[in-house]
């Protein structure tokens, strides 16, 4: 069955393939949206966002929206930011469209024969490029959507607010965060809709459908040993490099402890309606309270999941010493965390300093920006489930908790409730963003397109 249910999938990809030639006319829109935005080199520092942000203005403009409610607003060179509105009948108060529109660095020699981070390639069913899936998609769609209902002649009953911002993932100038502090009245809004969430296809089709709702906290933490050091011919036991490394092999094996939230909760219970055999036993027995050690063993055997049922630390860079014939003097290790919402960051730090015993520091470099969940019983987070009922039928719709961090938490700091969801399905256990070869289904982009289109509208009634 799961054979023919991946030849099934693999022949629907091929099929979309061939279709791509002959798209309608908004698909071929939000495509050529889509290519222009992943060839503007938008990475940190050198990169231009605002090259991007005008790119995206200019589309709208040529749509026929009005000059005075298309923005670019640069708080620094290439930091652009595009806010735009397309107004409603003011009967409800506005809905924030948010995409960030800056990516991490990608290198051409690290990417596969064939595969340009800065040229969208479609091949074997996907679109490839660094942005396809994080956030360019979203920002692509919603700028395509918006001049589609422009084309309809929709009347929205709330102003929809379009925002692409610079510095979501790194940088100086965080788009969200100035706009916030600067100019709040250009993204004020009932609620706000953000990358985040999306689907997981499992098995030859789509099985689970996550609305962000809250997110861990970022914290980096440097973890340093020191010594005097000297000449490598006569080598010592203390040894910077050393200490180091052991206090690293120690973290390797460290695990925080298991703490379940309202949303985590509540995820881990419909999971366990959809997991099969000993993985679904322990979900549905930690979703209960009443988790063995052993079903805690089996859950965090799942990276997506451990990351979901406690704070993670993660060393991801390391330097250290300074002469190829000199004792070390100085080893430093990267520590990035990812905290639970509701973790003291001091028992985090403390917890890190054991680990890495007396001969090592341990350092925080910034305090975690903390947030509340958006309330995932609302009327928004019920639209969302009937727009995605009608697309995906019998695919339940779940609050998530996202391991990774988006500006949605400077959003909720805000008093704006946000929701990441963008109706994009990846395979199971495929995490690209960020790495090698970033790639989406060219089914799911234009499936989570039209999802898009529906929700906003839905929510625009």
């Amino acid at each position: 069955m799961k054979k023919l249910a991946a030849l099934a999938f693999a022949g629907a990809c091929l099929t979309l393939q061939a279709q791509s030639q002959t798209l309608e006319p908004h698909q071929k829109l939000t495509l050529d949206i889509y290519r222009e935005l992943i060839e503007i080199n938008t990475v940190h520092p050198h990169g231009d966002n605002t090259a991007a942000a005008r790119a995206m203005a200019k589309r709208l403009l040529d749509a026929g929206f009005d000059a005075k409610d298309v923005e670019v607003v640069e708080p620094a060179p290439k930091k652009g930011n595009l806010v735009a509105q397309f107004r409603g009948n003011g009967a409800g108060k506005p809905m924030l469209l948010l995409a960030h529109i800056d990516v991490v660095e990608a290198k051409r020699e690290d990417w596969s024969d064939g595969l340009d981070p800065f040229k969208l390639t479609e091949k074997d069913g996907y679109y490839y490029g660094r942005g396809t899936l994080d956030d360019k998609a979203m920002a692509a769609i919603f700028v395509a959507n918006l001049i589609r209902y422009k084309k309809e002649g929709l009347k929205p009953k709330r102003d929809l607010i379009i925002a692409l911002t610079a510095d979501e993932e790194g940088g100086t100038h965080n788009g969200v965060g100035w706009l916030l502090a600067n100019r709040r009245e250009l993204i004020d809004a009932e609620f706000a809709l953000n990358e985040g969430g999306g689907g997981t296809n499992r098995n030859g089709g789509p099985y689970i459908h996550g609305v962000q709702v809250s997110e861990k906290l970022y914290v980096t933490f440097d973890m340093e040993a020191t010594n005097p050091g000297g000449h490598s011919s006569v080598p010592q036991k203390d040894n910077a490099i050393y200490d180091l490394s052991a206090a690293l092999d120690r973290l390797s094996r460290f695990d925080f402890p298991v703490r379940l939230g309202y949303v985590t909760r509540r995820y881990f219970s419909q999971l366990s309606n959809i997991e099969t055999g000993a993985l679904s036993e322990a979900i549905a027995a930690l979703a209960q309270d009443k988790a063995t050690d052993a079903h805690l063993r089996i859950v965090s055997g799942v990276p997506r999941y451990n990351a979901q049922l406690r704070t993670t630390c993660v060393a991801t860079r390391l330097e250290g010493g300074h002469a190829d014939n000199a004792l070390p003097q100085r080893a430093k290790a990267t520590v990035n965390c990812r905290l639970l919402p509701r973790e003291d960051p001091d028992f985090v730090l403390k917890s890190l300093a054991d680990v890495a015993g007396p001969r090592v520091s341990v350092k925080a470099r910034s305090t975690p920006r903390v947030s509340e969940a958006t309330d995932a019983q609302s009327q928004v987070f019920t639209t969302i489930q009937r727009v995605s009922d009608g697309m995906w039928p019998g695919v339940p719709v779940v609050p998530i908790m996202s391991t990774g961090a988006t500006d949605g938490s400077r959003l909720r700091n805000a008093g704006i409730p946000t929701y990441g969801t963008s109706g994009i399905f990846v395979e199971y256990g495929e995490i690209r963003i960020h790495g090698r070869d970033e790639r989406v289904l060219i089914k799911s982009f234009f499936d989570g397109s039209e999802f898009l289109y529906q929700l906003v509208k839905a929510l625009s009634e």
